[in-house]
């Protein structure tokens, strides 16, 4: 039996799909247990637990083959990234004390790095603190979501503007849809290894704006144009969409990354995968 967090999401419910269709058992880790029926009925066992929680997290880890293990996105975390410290702390303190064999995370592009990450620090900590445990851990690091993609439908449909925070326009990068990194965990966790591993997962091939565009184009029925927004404008637009102003800094330091080129894979010592789904096949799920 394999634990599961993040079941109520895109990564954590691929994941457990993937391993409830090749027959293996899974317990699901939920915190509202008003979301729980939908995995009972699918024959999953049910553990309610929130993350910070080390006792009932301890309860939720224990007796299980390995767990797959994830911390909910902040994208407006306060200085120093608390909130992801604090779940941390606890998944490893939970950890130690249900004596879980084996781990599987979600981590990301870039998280080998220290500094210039903005919001995928987060990721760099995971590693490091579940990193301090002498069990067999895997973190996959996954390239940027196809799935971010999904926000642009509305306005490439009513407008015909992709506006992109990725710069140049032409410049691609590595990007994976979440059913590809579903894939990969439930592959992963019934695998027998020690010590650590990194593996480094991309979709089919990489996307620049103009080619996510012209994905666009193609799902709407008319033509896109991809258009670069000025990164003066990011912060004001970031509050705009909810932002407290003194929490954009992060955003903009992980976009600033991606366009210089600074988070990017590893490449040394790690396992790369390439996954199937298109952007095309993504953005139609």
């Amino acid at each position: 039996m394999y634990a599961i967090t993040g079941i109520t999401g895109r990564v954590g419910g691929a994941a457990a799909r993937a391993l409830l269709s090749d027959g293996q058992s899974i317990r699901a880790v939920v915190r509202d247990p008003a979301k729980a029926q939908e995995w009972a009925d699918l024959g999953a066992e049910i553990a309610v637990a929130d993350a910070r929680d080390i006792d009932a997290m301890t309860i939720a880890l224990h007796g299980v083959e390995g767990a797959f293990l994830m911390i909910p996105p902040y994208f407006a975390p306060a200085p120093g990234f608390p909130e992801a410290r604090a779940i941390l702390t606890a998944l490893r303190e939970a950890l130690a004390a249900a004596g879980t064999p084996k781990i599987v995370t979600l981590s990301s592009v870039g998280a080998h790095r220290s500094t210039g990450l903005g919001l995928i620090t987060q990721s760099h900590l995971l590693e490091e603190i579940l990193g301090e445990l002498p069990i067999s851990q895997a973190h996959i690091r996954a390239a940027w979501f196809l799935e971010n993609t999904a926000w642009d439908i509305e306005p490439a449909r009513s407008s015909g503007i992709f506006s992109s925070y990725l710069h140049p326009l032409d410049r691609a990068i590595p990007m994976v849809a979440t059913a590809d990194i579903g894939q990969t965990i439930a592959a992963t966790l019934p695998q027998t290894w020690t010590g650590r591993r990194i593996l480094e997962l991309e979709g089919p091939r990489p996307y620049a704006p103009t080619n996510i565009a012209a994905a666009l184009a193609a799902l709407v029925g008319r033509p896109v144009q991809a258009v670069e927004v000025p990164r003066e404008q990011w912060a004001a637009n970031f509050e705009a969409q909810g932002t407290a102003p003194d929490k954009t800094a992060p955003r903009i330091e992980m976009l600033d990354g991606f366009n210089s080129g600074w988070i990017t894979f590893e490449g040394d010592g790690a396992e790369h995968i390439v996954g199937s789904v298109t952007m095309e096949e993504a953005l139609r799920g």
